[in-house]
């Protein structure tokens, strides 16, 4: 597990070495590619000027830096200020600059103290939230209502991580504490405590990063999904209603997927399960979902409904979201159901839809995301001791079915 451990360290320690140099080169590449289109004449000269100033300064740190992992310190911090000035004002004369700025995301933990993580995060929004509303300054009421709207989005993000990285960082605390008081009982078979320690880290780690993993996917990802959605329709929006209907409802999305993302971090369930049964709560994402894409979608319960356990009820939710999900990006369907049927000793959730369907055993070579999500229904299920199937086929539509068992509500 040391050698493990060490590996991480070392590839962390690399990447935070020569990323930003990677992500300031290919900004640049990309930016001169594009500079005719998106920089004023005259402004590529100032750009080059500042990138090289960036460069230096990259160069400054990493001689002046120590090895390995950096830590926080007032050296750091004045390091990721003028980085964050720099890339801010790149972005301003070329918004795709912000791949470089993007790095600020990445090592703020390392560089700056934890009181300013939340304030350095947040400068970083501001220059993402630019680059993504189409440059800056804004230029219309339209891009000014975008900027605002990825602004919340960047910075509700920037929050989320960095209580994710709290949570672990208090995990860590406390398997430390554990493994430090092992050590100290079995000092006298270290090759017993050498074993404990690597199952106890392994096994501890393992599934917080699963479980973490599946939450953010479920959550931050398919909202961000319907927010970029919702605000690409403002840009085609006729009126100001229209567009203004649709950043309330961006504005709604990003309040809920911040919901759901804090209680993924404390491990609660979902929000929709927090006052609705099962059928309810997924009658309700049905129509929501109907509602936000515009695919005819009805929801069917068959059986006697039973109250279920928290963590079966919280799984099928979960699986029924991203089938859905996977339908909007992919199948490009007319209509989709959902129908969730109690059978004696399991519960069957199936969600079917007419769209374009596929070849389940070339998931992973259609989409990243695709396979991802399928590959997490699967994984939920099986924590539960259920099963997920997947039949498709192209021009024939999917249907998703998902089995666990039934397990009733102390």
């Amino acid at each position: 597990m040391t050698t493990t451990t060490t590996t991480a360290e070392q590839r962390w320690a690399q990447f935070f070495r020569y990323g930003p140099y990677a992500l300031l080169a290919v900004s640049a590449v990309v930016g001169a590619a594009a500079a005719d289109e998106v920089m004023s004449p005259g402004t590529p000269y100032a750009a080059g000027a500042l990138a090289l100033a960036a460069l230096v300064l990259q160069v400054w740190w990493q001689l002046t830096a120590a090895p390995g992992l950096a830590t926080p310190s007032p050296r750091g911090e004045l390091y990721y200020g003028l980085r964050t000035v720099l890339a801010f004002a790149l972005t301003w004369l070329n918004p795709l600059f912000a791949i470089y700025a993007s790095i600020g995301y990445f090592d703020v933990a390392n560089v700056v103290r934890a009181r300013l993580v939340r304030p350095a995060l947040i400068a970083v929004a501001v220059t993402m939230a630019g680059s993504q509303s189409g440059g800056l300054p804004p230029g219309s009421a339209v891009q000014w209502l975008l900027f605002g709207g990825l602004f919340v989005v960047n910075a509700g993000l920037s929050t989320v991580f960095s209580q994710i990285s709290n949570k672990e960082a208090e995990h860590a605390r406390e398997k430390a504490a554990t493994i430090t008081a092992l050590e100290r009982a079995l000092e006298e078979n270290s090759a017993l405590h050498a074993q404990l320690v690597v199952q106890a880290r392994e096994a501890g780690v393992a599934d917080e990063r699963r479980r973490l993993a599946a939450e953010i996917h479920d959550t931050i990802a398919q909202g961000l999904a319907g927010i970029i959605a919702q605000l690409q329709a403002v840009s085609a929006a006729g009126d100001p209603a229209s567009a203004r209907v649709h950043l309330d409802r961006a504005q709604a999305l990003a309040r809920h997927s911040l919901g759901e993302a804090r209680r993924s971090v404390q491990n609660l369930a979902p929000a929709a399960l927090e006052h609705d049964t099962l059928p309810e709560a997924l009658a309700k994402t049905v129509a929501a979902w109907a509602e936000r894409t515009g695919v005819h979608a009805r929801f069917t319960v068959t059986g006697t409904e039973e109250p279920l356990h928290d963590e079966l009820a919280a799984t099928l939710l979960r699986i029924a979201e991203e089938a859905l999900a996977n339908t909007d990006r992919h199948a490009a369907a007319g209509r989709a159901g959902v129908t969730l049927s109690y059978m004696g000793d399991e519960v069957t959730l199936d969600v079917r839809d007419d769209g374009k369907g596929f070849d389940p055993s070339d998931v992973q070579e259609r989409t990243v995301e695709g396979g991802f999500g399928l590959d997490g229904m699967r994984a939920r299920a099986a924590r539960v001791a259920g099963e997920v199937t997947v039949e498709s086929e192209a021009g024939a539509g999917t249907a998703v079915s998902a089995r666990v068992p039934l397990v009733r509500h102390d």
